[in-house]
């Protein structure tokens, strides 16, 4: 006897409460096996594919590509059990959302990749038409009414526009949707909106800006951006930061590298050297590889270095993190910042590899400039910056000269240390850079 199945979006742990549609990777009508992945999403960390737990036949889908769902929202129903059951459920389930509306639906969402469950839509459920018995978690719904009409459902599906239109004063009803079958969009309502939001002109100036002032631009500040931009403010909130900074001679330093990486092996980056020389002055410096905790009022100073770092991707500034640094070889970082880099900008990452770091460093120097004061990367303690390495005038053994020269700045909670500690850490640095042989006692 076949059975339908309800799978709704998962926990996908790190805190996340909801997700967007990027891709769908199976179709109603399609046989999917147990673990197959049926959409790729895109959390405020990373991008993941979400596998289903049942297998059958997929005969609806929820969302569409660029929606926002939260967790536990439907993201497609399958009917599991006998193949000819199953294929005949699944054949009478297109039918019936290509036909009339006036059929009753037997699953929810039928008739539209757009559709949620009766408890979202608020809309009295239908008998089902499938022998299968309904399941509790996903009641049939009737076809929503189109725009126009004065009563009934609004053709809306999405709770957050639905939470926008509310918070912004927009009657949902009054709207004609832009989506397929008349489905009111985001964009929909924040089109509404405009009007309220800008002020009122005189009619004269208001028709002459109509026609010579363009729309101001709006960008949802959601997904990685806007998970960006809440933990740079909870950062700015909560943590007393200070930074300092000092200019080092990296000639020696650019000149241990060209000589390592003159025989045979993998070639060694110089982020893998500045982070080896982070380890070790961590290891001297432990205030600095701490964390606040509120609750208690203390400070918690952590046994390893998670070591985050800074990479650009397509999708924005990422900071993955590497495990255990202070247990790697140069040679080691090297491969897991090539890794981590990759995956990065391939959209791969996985949520645990962009959390749980405790010290961050910042190679800004890629950009082409030199000095920074960036934001602690919440909850760590500190974050060291490091500019361009580029010829300048230096003294060097009293006399002028041209040598590599980079800007190091450290900005650090000033809660778990004080600027003593501070300026040791980044003198420490310095030196290593200056000089590796500094490093070699540490080692």
């Amino acid at each position: 006897m076949p059975q339908v199945m309800e799978f709704k979006l998962p926990d996908l742990g790190e805190g996340l409460t909801e997700a967007e549609i990027v891709r769908w990777l199976v179709a109603v009508g399609d046989v999917v096996a147990v673990d197959q992945p049926v959409v790729e999403v895109e959390t405020a960390k990373a991008m993941v594919e979400v596998p289903c737990p049942y297998g059958g036949v997929v005969t609806a889908r929820f969302g569409e590509e660029g929606e926002e769902l939260p967790v536990g929202a439907p993201l497609i129903t399958v009917v599991v059990g006998a193949q000819s059951d199953t294929a005949g459920a699944a054949q009478a389930a297109a039918a019936d959302a290509e036909g009339p509306a006036a059929a009753p639906r037997p699953l929810i969402g039928y008739g539209s990749d757009h559709a949620r469950p009766a408890r979202r839509r608020r809309v009295r459920p239908v008998a089902a038409a499938v022998s299968a018995p309904p399941v509790a978690a996903a009641p049939a719904v009737a076809v929503p009414a189109a725009p126009a009409a004065p009563a009934g459902p609004v053709p809306v599906i999405s709770p957050l526009v639905r939470k926008l239109a509310r918070d912004n004063g927009v009657d949902l009803r009054s709207l004609r949707g832009s989506g397929p079958e008349g489905l009111i969009l985001r964009a929909d309502v924040e089109a509404a909106m405009r009007p309220v939001a800008e002020p009122v002109a005189a009619p004269a100036a208001a028709a002459a800006a109509s026609v010579s002032a363009p729309q101001a631009e709006r960008i949802p500040l959601k997904g990685l951006r806007g998970a960006v931009a809440e933990k740079l403010s909870r950062s700015r909130r909560e943590i007393p930061e200070a930074t300092c900074w000092v200019d080092a001679d990296a000639t020696e330093l650019m000149a241990a590298r060209a000589a390592m990486n003159a025989v045979d092996g993998p070639k060694i980056s110089v982020l893998a050297l500045l982070a080896r020389i982070c380890t070790a002055a961590l290891a001297r410096y432990p205030e600095l590889n701490s964390t606040v905790d509120l609750a208690a009022n203390e400070i918690v100073r952590l046994p390893a270095v998670h070591l985050g770092f800074a990479a650009q991707t397509e999708r924005g500034l990422m900071v993955p993190v590497v495990r255990d640094a202070q247990t790697r070889s140069p040679e080691s970082l090297s491969a897991e910042f090539a890794r981590l880099t990759e995956l990065a900008r391939a959209g791969k990452l996985a949520p645990s590899d962009l959390t749980g770091g405790t010290f961050t460093l910042n190679n800004y120097g890629v950009f082409g400039v030199d000095g920074s004061t960036p934001i602690i990367n919440h909850p760590e303690a500190a974050m060291l910056g490091v500019g361009r390495i580029i010829p300048k005038p230096w003294v060097y053994q009293g006399e002028l000269a041209v040598r590599q020269v980079v800007q190091l700045s450290l900005t650090f909670d000033h809660r778990v240390c004080d600027g003593g500690t501070a300026g040791g850490f980044l003198r420490y640095v310095a030196d290593c850079v200056e000089n590796p042989a500094v490093l070699l006692r540490s080692l």
